[in-house]
């Protein structure tokens, strides 16, 4: 029952017309946008009208939400769907915005984002920005940690998401585990497609591998075609 109430409720939203300054963001801030065929970007915009009113976006260190932050961030989450399912981001409830990057208290380093089991993202305002708007360096805050919450949809950060079929977990993990055992290796060849940090762990390599798929494609494709495939057989076509 709560599906189909949800399900409802989500049409009613995307027969609504996009708000004109919707569009003068997204040509401001995602610059993916403008690349999309029709199709994906009507499906992008409908998405986008759905995490908007879904999400419960919260400043953080004295940062104000506006509508831009919404659109832009409900963006960059959208464009990982644009052949998924919006209910992949069904346990994502709330996300955290703060102005720059920031730390956790007793730790060192700044953090530009992260994900939690419990439904929450945290960002970066400034490394939202930034990684938006340079779409080819293989580095993007926001594509990294909502390719996280895809991770997590089927209950673990593993770096294994729930696939379309049965029969594609094979060719998926084989792929994903023969690439990043070479980037824990330092394979050069690879390094250019992949940033360093996703040899922590198989979660870390799965988001880093997303990032390098949307802004590396012909890069990733040409050092790792098996990883590239794979991806593609996920997020269902080529990268926007």
């Amino acid at each position: 029952m709560l599906g189909w109430l949800r399900r409802r409720r989500r049409r009613k939203l995307v027969a609504e017309p996009v708000p004109a300054a919707w569009h003068d963001i997204l040509a401001r801030n995602a610059p993916f946008v403008a690349r999309l065929d029709d199709a994906h970007r009507a499906k992008l915009l409908a998405d986008v009208q759905v995490l908007v009113a879904e999400k419960t976006f919260i400043g953080a260190a004295g940062f104000e939400i506006t509508e831009e932050v919404k659109v832009t961030i409900a963006a960059a989450a959208a464009r990982l769907i644009t052949n998924l399912d919006i209910t992949r981001y069904d346990d994502l409830t709330e996300i955290v915005v703060y102005p720059g990057a920031y730390k956790h208290e007793g730790q060192d380093g700044a953090v530009l984002g992260e994900a939690h089991s419990w439904g929450v993202v945290v960002l970066s305002w400034d490394a939202v920005i930034q990684g938006m708007g340079r779409p080819h360096d293989g580095h993007d805050t926001a594509v990294h940690e909502f390719a996280h919450v895809l991770d997590r949809a089927d209950g673990a950060f593993d770096g294994a998401p729930a696939l379309r079929a049965h029969e594609d977990y094979r060719p998926f993990a084989t792929a994903m585990q023969r690439s990043y055992d070479r980037l824990r290796k330092r394979d050069r060849r690879l390094r250019k497609a992949l940033r360093d940090y996703g040899a922590t762990n198989e979660a870390e390599f799965f988001a880093v591998a997303t990032e390098a798929y949307f802004e590396k494609p012909d890069e990733l494709r040409e050092r790792a075609p098996d990883l590239y495939d794979e991806l593609r057989r996920f997020y269902g076509g080529p990268p926007g």
